[in-house]
């Protein structure tokens, strides 16, 4: 009996079907961040049935009956199993109904589309905060062995401030002795707004824009000694040249990777602000259905967290490939 071989150094069909670079792209940016959202959100739904409390009895008042708990359990779906619950909200948000609100007794969808708007103008107005002082100033602080100390500083010292912190210094300093900035609320109109959200934009980067001066710093001092680079000064070569075209270029994917993830993280980072600042937003609306057990709400905001962070870390994915081509013939 024979057996057929392919020849040397030809692999076979059955090995390189999956390899196809169509089918690895779509696993990489399609169906790995679809199925980690699916995951985070199953994980969610246990979590908030694992957790104590009864939204029941908070919406009822400790004197409701047996009867009116286990009626509107039952009506609410939270004594079907956590599989059947989660396939039901799944289908539901897939058709855009995320539900509706336990404490407001409204569509969830409602209570975030006004509330998303001023979220995104402060992560907004927070993300141009945190690109222009972090690539500002630790491109000056890798560059510049005479700012360097200073640099240091100053990030070491926005790193050690939490956002709590620098809330109340800010509100206290420039709110309340000042009284550059109101004290609180998101304004009404777009002037109104920026004038308003400045400070809370402020107080929620002072901590991503001093670690992402403390990654540029560190990158572009990296850079600026390399071996190519020297050679290029010791040859004569503008120092504006060899900053832009060697040291920056080559620092860029580690800058872009800690910019990208800083601004998912401002996301998260609203639910301690906007509180503080009396700003009626997603983070602020997330506290309060917490401890309102508000599960429909808890639910559509943790999951739409997940969301962005896996998206952006999915949009940095395809970028750090675009500028390394190495990256490309490792996957």
């Amino acid at each position: 009996m024979s057996v057929s071989a392919s020849p040397a150094g030809a692999p076979a069909r059955g090995r390189t079907a999956w390899r196809h670079p169509a089918l690895s792209l779509v696993s990489t940016y399609v169906v790995g961040p679809v199925a980690t959202v699916l995951a985070a959100a199953f994980l969610l739904f246990a979590a908030l049935a694992m957790a104590p409390g009864d939204p029941v009895a908070r919406l009822l008042g400790p004197h409701a009956s047996d009867a009116a708990r286990a009626a509107m359990r039952a009506r609410l779906g939270l004594d079907d199993p956590l599989p059947e619950r989660y396939w039901q909200w799944l289908t539901g948000a897939l058709r855009g109904d995320l539900g509706t609100s336990l404490t407001y007794r409204e569509p969830v969808s409602d209570l975030l589309a006004p509330r998303l708007l001023t979220t995104l103008l402060l992560i907004g107005m927070s993300a141009l905060l945190i690109l222009v002082v972090g690539l500002l100033l630790g491109g000056l602080g890798g560059a510049s062995h005479r700012w360097r100390p200073l640099v240091n500083a100053l990030s070491g010292l926005g790193i050690a401030v939490p956002s709590f912190v620098a809330t109340s210094l800010l509100i206290g300093f420039f709110a309340v002795n000042l009284g550059w900035f109101p004290t609180g609320g998101a304004g009404e109109g777009f002037t109104d707004r920026l004038w308003h959200l400045t400070l809370p934009a402020v107080a929620l980067s002072i901590g991503y824009a001093a670690y992402l001066t403390q990654l540029t710093s560190a990158a572009v001092a990296e850079e600026a000694t390399a071996e190519h680079v020297l050679t290029g000064r010791g040859r004569g070569l503008p120092r504006a040249w060899i900053f832009r075209r060697h040291i920056l270029r080559n620092a860029s994917l580690p800058i872009l990777t800690a910019s990208g993830l800083t601004v998912a993280g401002l996301v998260a980072g609203t639910v301690v602000v906007e509180p503080a600042f009396g700003i009626d937003g997603i983070g602020s609306l997330l506290i309060k259905s917490v401890s309102a057990k508000d599960y429909p709400v808890v639910t559509a905001i943790s999951v739409l967290i997940v969301t962005v962070f896996v998206v952006v870390t999915t949009v940095l994915d395809a970028c750090q490939s675009l500028l390394d081509p190495r990256l490309r013939k490792g996957r």
